[in-house]
């Protein structure tokens, strides 16, 4: 014991890069590990942020294409956000939730309520986008228990969504690699297929592909029962399932279903709120509904703090306080729900982003979108889309097929290896690139991360050609 407490004395004595490399292998386990790296890896270290910029362990500065990881809307090393947190840290640090409350928690669930569309009115506040998932289906479950359905419970999701890590929100994740070794309470949960255009018959237009989305909706409510389902939760944009845009209209079509039906609709907006795409909501605002409940999470702190909630309708509370079970309880809160440090940040970004950043994000999304587009001159490309500042690069091994499994898998991670070479850092899925860089960027850095990936997927091109993998 006391050797073993001895080498974690000296491990931790000033640990610089090489140490910190070392640190990880040992002792920490990264998100998402493959089983043969499990505990005993260590991923690009990253020292430094500044704008939208970001410098690893070798000094190298990158454009933070991802934006951390959806989050760093206003930027990386903001003084004003930074000395928030130090101030009220040093005014109250923390309080318990279950029975007291904090003023910046109040302030802000009143200034999110005042951007969020419908009567979405009440905020519950998480520590981030899982936990806000699944309080939304906790509360969905609750509200039917209380007026009596305790039979309608059942979760509509689709193919391509990605909700969340924790056991309830993860099992309505429709990317194949997210569950091939993992559980999930697929008892709970009914699948749709994906609103992704690129990936309808080659032979349907884009007027029946929604057709057909909202029939199978329409048929999966009538064949399972409106009694039984009791939300659907959907993205506006599928982030992590590839930037996927729905058809025009098909929102709010699925919409109407719901409300006919009397199932709870849920707008993930973890990735597409507080201003991805120019708003502080996109549900209304960009696509014309009003949920009966919102999720946020990411661009709510900009990422300098953990934070989540969910925005719950006024219609849905005035039920529940009208029920026959007054004394039924909600019994769902966390250690660090409404945290005061996390809404004093909150409020101060918000701040930012109403004086100016959303605005410059609605003037520099169009120059942004049509950039990325001059990628599909590349013959690797099969589509460029995206919607705001979120984009997506799709690689295919031919466009006639637009099959990606004939390409080598880690194409999405070679672009990147080379584009992190060149100056930028990007985020691969598979086949796929996809970039958010954070709101504040210009037109000219826009240039840059397009030039940089137009040379990195011609880098890969090559390399595929070399290794005989992709003809071209």
């Amino acid at each position: 014991m006391a050797a073993a407490r001895d080498l974690r004395a000296t491990e931790t004595a000033g640990a610089g890069t090489e140490d910190a490399v070392e640190l990880a292998k040992r002792h920490l386990v990264q998100p998402w590990p493959f089983a043969g790296s499990v505990g005993a890896e260590a991923r690009a270290l990253i020292g430094e942020g500044d704008g939208i910029y970001i410098t690893d362990a070798s000094g190298k500065r990158l454009i933070d294409g991802p934006a951390g990881m959806w989050c760093i809307n206003v930027g990386h090393r903001r003084e004003e956000l930074a000395k928030v947190m130090y101030d009220q840290a040093m005014t109250l640090s923390y309080n318990t939730p279950w029975y007291t409350m904090n003023a910046p928690s109040a302030e802000l669930a009143m200034r999110i309520a005042g951007h969020a569309p419908g009567d979405l009115s009440h905020v519950f506040f998480t520590t981030g986008g899982s936990s806000a998932v699944e309080t939304a289906l906790r509360f969905m479950q609750f509200y039917n228990n209380v007026r009596g359905r305790p039979e309608k419970k059942l979760i509509l999701s689709r193919g391509g969504a990605y909700h969340g890590s924790t056991y309830l929100s993860a099992s309505l994740n429709g990317r194949p690699r997210d569950r091939d070794w993992m559980d999930g309470a697929d008892d709970l949960v009914v699948k749709l297929s994906s609103p992704d255009p690129f990936r309808r018959p080659k032979d349907m237009s884009i007027a029946a592909f929604t057709d057909f989305l909202v029939d199978q909706f329409r048929d999966t409510v009538a064949r399972v029962g409106a009694d039984k389902i009791g939300a659907f939760v959907g993205e506006p944009v599928q982030a992590s399932g590839g930037v996927i845009v729905p058809p025009d209209g098909y929102l709010k079509r699925i919409r109407e279903i719901c409300r006919d039906n009397d199932i709870l609709y849920v707008s993930d907006e973890v990735v597409t709120a507080f201003g991805r795409l120019g708003h502080v909501f996109a549900s209304g605002e960009v696509f014309g509904i009003d949920p009966d409940m919102i999720t946020f999470a990411k661009g709510v702190t900009s990422g300098y703090f953990p934070l989540g909630g969910v925005i719950i309708s006024e219609r849905l509370l005035t039920e529940i306080r009208r029920s026959n079970h007054p004394d039924a309880m909600f019994g769902h809160g966390l250690t660090y729900t409404s945290h005061p440090v996390g809404c004093a940040v909150a409020l101060k970004n918000l701040d930012i982003l109403e004086e100016g950043v959303l605005a410059h994000t609605r003037a520099v999304a169009p120059y942004f979108q049509a950039q990325l587009k001059t990628l599909e001159e590349l013959p690797l490309v099969g589509e460029v889309r995206g919607m705001g500042l979120m984009g997506c690069v799709e690689c295919v091994a031919d466009r006639e097929s637009r099959d990606p499994l004939q390409l080598d898998k880690d194409v999405g991670k070679r672009i990147d290896a080379h584009c992190h070479e060149l100056g930028l850092l990007v985020r691969p899925l598979i086949n796929m690139c996809v970039m958010s860089p954070p709101l504040i960027i210009s037109r000219e850095q826009i240039d840059d991360i397009v030039a940089i990936l137009r040379e990195g997927i011609s880098r890969t091109m090559d390399d595929l050609r070399r290794e005989g993998v992709w003809r071209g």
